[in-house]
């Protein structure tokens, strides 16, 4: 390991850089396989380190990959009918037919009506368990908790949250829509919904809680940084936020941004927020594999605790939530990393509590002392680099470039948080540099 002297990258060798090459496979091109379907990318769920708490189960889990359909699904704006014609009352009877209601009064709905689009695929992403939603979302609270079953009646995620749609055809571009179509192929937008006639006569509108997305300039990657966070419409129109969230006034329309995701994206559902990865950014991303070879490199250096001279070791990918005897805990302030050890006459690691003013042995600051987690998602990298910092106060370590990465990502509250547990990150120091113990033989 390294001394508090010395760089925490003279630890790793070069083997662990040149690990990148295993986080190549099972990764789709933009050319036509016929061993694998074409991949447009993949959603994954912030605060899930790996998987979901509760495991995964069908449509529920911590990310979904997005490919082409064997057959296209996707659906195009057509004809607009008013409530009182015999059309308008057709496209919403027929299960056959996707539309989206408008309803301006007790007496007057619009009702648009949608034809397939041979070009596009649909993915639908909400809490429904229903059979049109593809990715069911559930609430994701900070330490990577999710919702009990009796707390989703309470979820502020909309059953029909949000669509998307891909371009079959190079350069298979994906577009962000609020709302999702039900059972019946039906979305309704009620009275006290804000909504909205269009210059060429299509209607428009917002969803309750709205559907944000922010685009990173510079896409997701080391030099990226942080776009404004925006409001889109059932039509994919990109708007300001609101001043409130369900607010049932719309704000400026910004012609210059597109609902186009980017690798990078991050989509807010007003209770789980989602990270879109295109398929060309999952291929310069680290696997698992990658990850628990890193892993295995940082264990075999030995790293030993400066006060009970134990070696530590960081556990296996799989138990990345149950403390073990060797694991590494760190000193916030200061980086020094030791075994958990008593101090002051508090002795029990159960108590978090207790844990928020210790004094380092090593320097003496004082500050939180909590255990040392590995971040276990690749998508939430941004290099295949060495984990070397880890966030504050979570604990959760990665690279460094991508504790830097996400350590000046804001959430739509406004606040940093760690990809791997949601937590929000300390304001005046997010993340900080490991500092290991070398074995004294």
């Amino acid at each position: 390991m390294v001394t508090p002297q010395e760089s925490p990258h003279t630890f790793f060798t070069e083997k662990a850089s040149q690990m990148f090459s295993l986080g190549q496979e099972n990764i789709s091109t933009s050319k036509v396989s016929t061993k694998a379907p074409v991949k447009y990318g993949e959603l994954i769920v912030l605060g899930c380190n790996g998987s979901l708490p509760g495991g995964e189960k069908g449509r529920q889990k911590s990310r979904f990959a997005l490919c082409r359909r064997t057959k296209a699904n996707g659906v195009k704006p057509s004809t607009v009918h008013t409530s009182s014609t015999p059309q308008a009352v057709k496209a919403v009877s027929n299960k056959e037919q996707h539309s989206i209601s408008y309803t301006l009064s007790r007496v007057q709905t619009v009702v648009v009506e949608y034809t397939h689009d041979s070009n596009t695929d649909m993915f639908q992403i909400g809490r429904s368990t229903e059979s049109p939603i593809d990715f069911v979302v559930i609430d994701t609270l900070p330490g990577g908790q999710i919702l009990t079953d009796n707390q989703t009646t309470q979820s502020t995620i909309s059953r029909f949250a949000c669509r998307i749609i891909c371009q079959r055809n190079p350069p298979f571009s994906a577009r962000i829509y609020a709302a999702g179509f039900d059972s019946s192929k039906n979305i309704f937008l009620g009275e006290k919904a804000a909504k909205w006639r269009m210059r060429d006569g299509q209607m428009d509108g917002l969803t309750t809680n709205g559907v944000l997305v922010m685009h990173p300039h510079n896409g997701f990657s080391q030099d990226s940084k942080p776009g404004l966070w925006r409001e889109i419409s059932v039509c994919g129109n990109v708007f300001a936020l609101r001043e409130t969230r369900s607010s049932q006034h719309r704000e400026k329309m910004v012609e210059s941004e597109s609902n186009e995701l980017v690798d990078g994206s991050l989509i807010d559902l007003c209770g789980a927020t989602l990270l879109w990865r295109t398929a060309e950014g999952l291929a310069l991303t680290p696997t698992i594999k990658h990850l628990e070879a890193l892993r295995q490199e940082l264990n075999a250096g030995r790293p030993q605790c400066p006060v009970g001279f134990n070696t530590l070791a960081f556990p296996s990918l799989r138990h990345k939530a149950v403390v073990v005897e060797k694991q590494p805990w760190v000193y916030l302030r200061c980086g020094h990393v030791h075994g958990y050890h008593g101090w002051a006459g508090r002795r029990s690691p159960a108590d978090e509590a207790e844990h928020q003013d210790w004094e380092c042995p090593m320097c003496r600051a004082r500050g939180p002392y909590v255990p040392l987690w590995l971040g276990c998602e690749p998508g939430f990298y941004v290099d295949a680099e060495p984990p070397t910092h880890a966030f504050v106060p979570c604990g959760h370590v990665c690279s460094e470039k991508t504790a830097a990465y996400w350590s000046q990502i804001p959430l739509p509250h406004g606040t940093q948080a760690c990809p791997f547990c949601i937590q929000p990150l300390s304001a005046d120091t997010p993340c900080i540099r490991l500092i290991f113990q070398s074995p004294l033989d």
